[in-house]
């Protein structure tokens, strides 16, 4: 019945458009009645994005056994490859949710509170990993922040390809320069430990494959933030 929903609902909105698509509609067409929706989804909303609540939780178990011997980043990097399996179980659903999710700003709104949740989950993990660490809370937050932001650009660049090619390995490719930058954090100035197949090698020497962070404050003007890039690479 949760499949029937499902399908109904995005052959409406493929027919008539997100908005003009009432639950009603949805229920109609699947042959159910109205409180079978609502068993299933809090709200149409929800039905665009149904597997987003298990996945959530499935990455919030995932982090929860870790143990001291996992290391942090790396830990992280894999409970985000959590997200990529649940878009390629079924490809062709994904990719017509991110075009209907573009076209609809009421679900791009819906999404970012989504990627916000998991966003939270790995910067949770990451406090109590960094606890009684000096910035310990800013690491974690920004660690966060760039495995989510890696994640979500190698999602959106397979997406955008229909679904077509190895989407583990751009996944892989972006946690790559994640583990690369940050796989070390809180553990003091030890060389950062070889990485796994998973983890493709990076070029470290100088050229156009060089990684420049720029730390600045929330609401630094982006012409400031572009010039601290120029000034660093000039002086490279």
């Amino acid at each position: 019945m949760r499949d029937a929903l499902i399908a109904a609902a995005f052959r409406l909105f493929l027919e008539r458009g997100y908005e003009q698509t009432t639950i009603e509609d949805i229920v109609t067409l699947a042959g159910v009645g109205r409180r079978s929706f609502f068993r299933y989804f809090p709200s149409k909303e929800d039905v665009v994005f149904p597997d987003h609540e298990r996945c959530l939780a499935d990455m919030t178990a995932f982090l929860a056994a870790s143990g001291r011997e996992h290391e942090p980043v790396r830990r992280v990097c894999d409970a985000a490859r959590l997200v990529l399996l649940m878009y390629a179980e079924n490809p062709s659903f994904s990719v017509q949710r991110y075009r209907l999710t573009k076209q609809v700003p009421g679900l791009r709104a819906y999404e970012l509170s989504v990627v916000w949740r998991y966003e939270r989950a790995l910067a949770d993990y990451l406090r109590g990993r960094f606890a009684g660490r000096p910035d310990g809370n800013l690491r974690a937050d920004v660690i966060a922040a760039a495995v989510v932001a890696a994640h979500n650009n190698a999602l959106r660049s397979w997406l955008r390809s229909d679904g077509q090619g190895d989407a583990s390995a751009t996944v892989d490719h972006a946690l790559g320069y994640v583990h690369a930058a940050f796989g070390t954090a809180g553990t003091g100035p030890a060389p950062a430990p070889a990485l796994s197949p998973v983890f493709p090698a990076l070029p470290s020497g100088e050229g156009p494959d060089d990684v420049v962070v720029v730390v600045a404050r929330r609401g630094t003007p982006l012409w400031r933030v572009v010039r601290e890039i120029e000034t660093t690479l000039d002086g490279d």
